[in-house]
């Protein structure tokens, strides 16, 4: 230190300047009769330099300097307090689409439970509103969203999912996904002990996947969205995100608010007064349930609402920062497989996880019952759902079908697909899919009619009546009500399908039906299609004779 201060002084004696004085009003000036030569810049000394001719503004420059910090101390400090914005290119987006659905059964012996609607080529897939698929759900409202980075992770089944999903969301036809991707992941079975076993979960699923958010085009994800592929509901994901970023949430649980009946049905969470989780349980009863009561209004809900909707259920919607997400699965509890029973309740102890209040009509599509109620319900006026939204559409696969034809018929509060043929029938308060065709006198009722994969021709029909063969469709004065008709049935003329004696559960696959809750659903496991001859009465508790109406 001392060498340092000596060179220094000398170095200030040989360019000729002297100690500073300091003068009151805080300025400096030299103290030598040298200062003359001197220039004093921001309190350092320069030698006079002879420039052209010019007077120098020094104060001016001053100014200028200041202005600039100035500005760039604002901006600098504003940048730290200002709000961060949500932005879609941050959040990669994976479905959940590959369970076994066997609450579905038989719908799903054949076909993933999202593969909802039929589609222009011979396929297995289950309708949802007569021509979409539920995989469709959270597909477009990523679109809507802008999330344009989307994985989907299938299992059973998923034939028929994965070329629905190629043929209406790939880049070259279809939805146009601008700098983003979709990718259908399959389970697969790699070498090595922990690589020889399936999905065991929705966290499972994900954690064998974890390799994939280390990839360089994911190198700019903050938050990832975790989505189940059988719910029918429309929502903003940036809403989500918005509330996950503000309230510095480490994950963040999109809610429902839910009242007395129906609390027992979810998985509960309760918060605190700044909507922190705090508790978690799964479907509780009783003294358990009662104690899961929150006050609702902290998520925003209004006062009167929230006295009806005392508690908040899950929706099985997660918003994770990349990071928590990849070690919670890796490091944290590296032997969960449950997002819902197990990953968020253990982390709700340790970790910043926020519920996110939605009041939007919601459906788990997860039983016949939920399934058939669902589909009958947008048919009301005016329904909690609709997919005519201008402004956040459902999209789907693109067909290219005639306009349907409708020849004297009574059609009343239903929804009737595109490509039908319907000749003097009565349809009320059902839901008729694509391609589907109603022979003359036909009665539908609370009917849920999936429809057929492809036509067949006049000709084609001709000959089959003149063999005694049954075309593709319903046949003249059938009477069909509260039932679920699965793809290319053939159902022939004067049959009548209802559940006369009301049974809640029958299973007669031999004659091609099957009961769930009281609703009966036409299907063929075999896979050619249900068939019922003429002249037929299917009851749900036996085959009787004719003579049977409709109730």
């Amino acid at each position: 230190m001392g060498r340092n201060l000596h060179y220094i002084k000398q170095r200030r004696a040989q360019l000729g300047l002297s100690t500073y004085n300091l003068c009151r009003d805080g300025g400096r000036k030299l103290g030598n009769e040298h200062a003359d030569r001197y220039s004093s810049i921001s309190g350092i000394q320069l030698p006079k330099l002879n420039f052209p001719r010019k007077t120098w503004n020094t104060s001016r420059r001053f100014s200028t300097t200041s202005a600039v910090l100035a500005d760039f101390t604002k901006d600098f400090m504003a940048s730290m307090f200002e709000k961060q914005e949500a932005d879609p290119k941050t959040v990669a987006a994976i479905i959940l689409g590959g369970g076994a659905g066997t609450r579905l059964f038989p719908l799903t012996r054949r076909r993933a439970k999202p593969a909802v609607s039929n589609s222009n080529a011979p396929e297995i897939g289950v309708p949802i509103g007569g021509c979409y698929r539920l995989i469709d759900v959270p597909m477009s409202n990523c679109i809507n969203s802008g999330i344009n980075k989307i994985y989907i992770l299938t299992q059973f089944n998923s034939q028929s999912l994965n070329c629905h999903i190629a043929r209406t969301y790939n880049q070259g036809n279809g939805v146009n996904f601008g700098d983003g991707f979709v990718e259908v992941l399959a389970a697969t079975q790699t070498p090595g002990e922990s690589g020889k076993r399936w999905f065991q979960g929705t966290a499972d699923a994900v954690r064998q996947f974890m390799w994939l958010f280390e990839d360089a085009k994911l190198r700019h994800i903050e938050n990832i969205l975790v989505l189940s592929g059988d719910h029918l509901y429309r929502m903003d994901y940036m809403d989500f995100l918005q509330k996950h970023i503000d309230s510095a949430a480490d994950i963040s649980v999109s809610c429902l608010p839910v009242n007395d009946s129906r609390a027992s049905d979810f998985g509960l969470v309760k918060i605190d007064e700044t909507g922190q989780i705090r508790e978690f349980l799964e479907k509780p009863k009783g003294e358990n349930l009662r104690s899961m009561k929150v006050d609702t209004t902290v998520l925003g809900l209004p006062v009167q609402d929230a006295r009806k909707f005392p508690y908040i259920a899950s929706m099985g919607i997660y918003m994770f920062k990349t990071d928590v997400l990849l070690k919670l699965l890796r490091w944290n509890y590296p032997t969960a497989n449950d997002f819902g029973s197990e990953i968020i309740p253990m982390s709700a102890k340790e970790y910043n996880v926020q519920a996110y209040l939605f009041n939007g009509y919601w459906e788990d599509i997860g039983t016949i019952k939920s399934f058939f109620d669902a589909n009958l319900a947008l048919t009301d006026q005016p329904p909690n759902f609709h997919f005519f939204d201008p402004l956040k559409p459902i999209f789907t696969s693109p067909r290219f079908l005639p306009p349907t034809k409708i020849e004297n018929c009574r059609v009343k509060d239903s929804i009737v697909s595109h490509g039908c043929f319907l000749r003097e029938c009565s349809v009320e308060h059902s839901i008729v899919g694509i391609r589907s065709r109603l022979e003359y006198g036909v009665q539908l009722k609370d009917t849920m009619m999936m429809g057929a994969d492809y036509y067949q021709t006049e000709a084609e029909i001709a000959a089959s009546l003149a063999e005694g063969r049954v075309p593709v469709g319903v046949g003249k004065d059938t009477k069909i009500v509260n039932c679920i008709i699965d793809k290319n049935a053939r159902i022939g003329k004067n049959v009548v399908i209802a559940n006369k004696d009301n049974v809640q559960e029958a299973e007669r696959p031999s004659e091609g039906f099957y009961v769930r809750s009281g609703i009966t659903v036409m299907n063929d496991t075999s896979g050619r299609g249900t068939l019922l001859q003429d002249n037929l009465v299917a009851i749900t508790q036996a085959l009787h004779s004719l003579g049977h109406e409709l109730p």
